[in-house]
């Protein structure tokens, strides 16, 4: 049984961890700390809490010293480059840590970070305990790991998205590899701005940050390794947008098939893929004629895949949806605690989607 820290609590990604966690049959106790909420009761921060916590949970918001005291185990939603000191702590007094920032998520390459991020490594001999947290890539480092830096949201679509094509040498490598993303507003987080105002983003659909979103630099890191390719010699062109939806990621990805794969029919590769996933408990390789849509993962830690060959055959169209909040926050890394702890993986996070 675990007690468990939530350090930013009251981001989306922070209430939805605790929102996941207070039904883990493992989790004996949770305790929680804010900045923006401070002493407030966070039932009252968040109403659909009423009558949830009892004793799982104090009714205050905790200072984050005696989270880290008092935990097992802690969760940092935080902005980026504040985790470390968190995991610096966990490393020295024995806990674990997993970390839904960027702060982990380039193992020991700190000058991608530094490039993407605008920011050294406070604490850089944490990183060598860290582990990259894509189950369906990693699993067998999250088993034994201290430190996991959860991945981003886009990556997360992304990856699972292309990982058996890259595996299987599917793809030419000789040219870009396009991802192109939706996400509702919840992965702009809850500081109000001018991006996510209702008026600025309700009945709109809008690409921002073309060539340089940071979630770029980690795709580009997953594709390379997975691929086996030399570092820089793999090109990704990377663009998201926003929908006027509260949560769920959709991306097209499009690549060139490799001169072998092009003699594949659409259902031997989407064969591939089937094969590939089979095991995995949160992917699912859609049927034939079955598209992909952000309604069918919403509230759920499934990705959901599907594959066309497009191009009179020489070009794969892979879409792959997820739940941007839970498959692509919170949900990702209860998955990982679960891995970490020997717990069963889907403890917690099977959640079947609503129907509408």
């Amino acid at each position: 049984m675990l007690k468990v820290g939530i350090v930013g609590a009251t981001g989306y990604a922070g209430v939805e961890l605790l929102r996941i966690l207070l039904r883990h049959p493992q989790v004996e106790r949770i305790y929680c700390s804010s900045v923006s909420f401070e002493g407030q009761r966070i039932d009252c921060v968040y109403q659909n809490l009423l009558g949830q916590l009892g004793s799982k949970c104090g009714p205050n918001l905790y200072t984050a010293d005696e989270v880290k005291e008092m935990s097992d185990i802690l969760f940092t939603a935080l902005p980026h480059g504040i985790a470390e000191q968190y995991a610096a702590w966990c490393v020295e007094n024995g806990r674990k840590l997993i970390d839904l920032s960027a702060d982990f998520r380039y193992g020991t390459d700190e000058e991608t970070f530094r490039t993407w991020y605008k920011k050294s490594w406070d604490f850089p001999g944490t990183h060598k305990e860290s582990v990259y947290g894509l189950p369906e890539m990693n699993r067998e480092h999250i088993k034994s790991a201290r430190i996991i830096g959860n991945p981003g949201c886009y990556v997360t679509s992304a990856t699972l998205g292309l990982l058996p094509a890259l595996r299987n040498g599917l793809v030419d490598m000789a040219f870009p590899i396009i991802v192109d993303s939706k996400s509702g507003v919840t992965g702009s987080g809850r500081n109000p701005s001018m991006t996510n105002q209702f008026c600025e983003c309700g009945e709109s659909f809008s690409a921002y940050k073309i060539g340089n979103h940071r979630h770029q630099s980690e795709i580009q890191r997953n594709l390379t390794q997975i691929s086996g390719a030399e570092p820089g010699a793999l090109s990704v062109i990377f663009t998201p947008h926003l929908l006027p939806q509260s949560r769920g990621i959709l991306s097209t990805i499009y690549v060139r098939l490799s001169e072998e794969a092009r003699a594949l029919s659409e259902d031997e590769i989407r064969a591939v893929y089937h094969k590939a996933y089979e095991d995995e408990p949160f992917v699912r390789a859609l049927p034939a004629g079955v598209s992909p849509t952000t309604r069918t993962v919403r509230y759920s830690n499934y990705c959901d895949v599907q594959v066309y060959k497009v191009a009179g055959g020489s070009m794969l169209e892979v879409v792959s949806v997820l739940d941007n909040m839970i498959k692509g926050a919170a949900g990702q890394a209860v998955q990982n605690m679960n891995i970490m702890y020997g717990f069963r993986e889907t403890e917690a996070i099977d959640f079947i989607p609503p129907a509408f």
